[in-house]
């Protein structure tokens, strides 16, 4: 299991920084969330459910003393995800860091998917990552930031049950590395990370419901991954030790990619039927 990031990262490493992460009310991106805070940032998090989002924010600033605002809105709607970062760097003055983290997948064939479906998951993963960082250019401008979107492997191989999101995700990598191109002359950051199989998030529940354990027994690196996993990639990745990295897609998987066939046990067969 990976070490505390505070005895890896210097405590103070993103003091004076404010983070603005859209999902940020649970998985992955809360955990990204009280990272940054833990080492010194102040956040805003951005999801569809305010009662959620106020009780995870109370959360945040009660076990790392870092302040944490919630702003309810919805990725898919343009004016919303301004309208949030308006209040944002209104109330913090700044905006040096974006993480564009919300999603939305379930598992389904292509033959079983509807096209509405199909189109939901389009438009959470990448329209809303195209939306997030659309909005958030003229703010990163202002800090000279950082731009992170959280993708995945899915595309890497044909894994099954999963098209709708290794499309939206295939979209989230290469709108990475153009904006990387495009955005460069502002010395703005954009990179993105790809998790594999991670513990403690809603996505391999699902996966681990109609499956074995063999698949996650063949991530080369031992025991599978978890959230703090993806915290020190994102610490690293954000800061000065960085400084020249840039359209990059980090895989954080223990080498999983390179094992996964793509093929899904019967089991997951029959589950996608059912």
């Amino acid at each position: 299991m990976a070490a505390p990031t505070t005895s890896v990262f210097q405590k103070n490493l993103y003091d004076g920084k404010v983070a603005f992460i859209t999902g940020g009310g649970s998985g992955i991106c809360k955990g990204i969330a009280e990272a940054l805070m833990r080492h010194g940032a102040k956040t805003a998090i951005f999801s569809r459910t305010l009662e959620k989002l106020q009780t995870t924010a109370k959360e945040l600033e009660k076990v790392t003393g870092k302040e944490c605002v919630a702003y309810a809105g919805d990725v898919r709607s343009y004016p919303d995800i301004v309208a949030a970062m308006k209040k944002c760097r209104e109330h913090y003055g700044k905006i040096d860091i974006v993480v564009c983290g919300a999603a939305g997948n379930f598992l389904s064939t292509v033959e079983g998917i509807s096209a509405n479906g199909f189109k939901s998951v389009i438009d959470i993963d990448l329209i809303g990552t195209f939306n997030t960082a659309k909005a958030a250019l003229p703010y990163l401008k202002e800090t000279k930031g950082s731009l992170l979107s959280i993708s995945a492997t899915f595309h890497y191989v044909g894994s099954p049950l999963q098209a709708h999101c290794a499309a939206a995700k295939a979209g989230v990598d290469a709108l990475t590395r153009t904006l990387a191109v495009e955005w460069g002359q502002y010395d703005i950051r954009v990179n993105a990370i790809a998790p594999g199989p991670i513990l403690e998030t809603v996505g391999l529940a699902k996966l681990s419901e109609m499956s074995d354990e063999s698949a996650l027994k063949r991530i080369p690196i031992q025991p599978c991954g978890r959230i703090n996993d993806i915290e020190h990639a994102t610490l690293f990745v954000l800061s000065p030790g960085a400084r020249f990295i840039s359209g990059e897609i980090m895989v954080v998987d223990g080498g999983h990619w390179l094992t996964n066939s793509g093929v899904a046990p019967d089991s997951a067969w029959r589950h996608a039927r059912l």
